[in-house]
């Protein structure tokens, strides 16, 4: 920016004296003090907002590059699935000469399918075992608030006063 010397300022003041005068100086270096002020906290800002832009910018262009290398990285492992699918697939064929076609599952071996292991799968179960729940306490049957009171209240004396 542009390079004031102590030599440079003193002139200015003494220059500014004398035209603007004793009386109105400190209001005028007053002014001026906060137009600067002003001035520096725009250029900041602009130079602020030049900086996000560029390192948004960066960010895309990062962005943009990781997306292609997945991409990359995607279409090399198909490829290898593809390429280790179809190895197997014929030495599957050259192993059995009796199958006809090419697949794995045309051949001795039926087709798997899936059976869940649970007789009622649609019932909820809770995350903690049963036996769990025994040892520890753990209530496992709701009871309303007047149960419980009476349930927990010390027993009574027989004796009256």
């Amino acid at each position: 920016m542009i390079d004031f010397g102590f030599d440079k300022i003193a002139l200015i003041g003494a220059v500014a004296l004398i035209v603007i005068g004793p009386e109105k100086l400190p209001r005028v270096a007053r002014t001026v003090g906060h137009l600067l002020g002003k001035a520096q906290r725009y250029v900041n800002d602009v130079k602020a907002e030049v900086n996000r832009s560029i390192e948004l910018e960066d960010l895309k262009k990062m962005k943009t590059q990781f997306e292609d290398a997945a991409r990359e990285v995607e279409k090399t492992v198909s490829d290898e699935i593809h390429q280790t699918t179809s190895a197997l697939e014929n030495a599957w064929v050259d192993a059995d000469p009796t199958t006809s076609s090419g697949s794995l599952h045309d051949g001795l071996l039926p087709a798997p399918s899936y059976k869940h292991p649970k007789k009622n799968w649609r019932l909820k179960r809770g995350a903690m075992p049963q036996w769990y729940k025994q040892r520890h306490g753990v209530r496992n049957k709701a009871q309303s608030g007047a149960a419980r009171v009476a349930r927990f209240r010390p027993p009574r004396s027989n004796t009256s006063p």
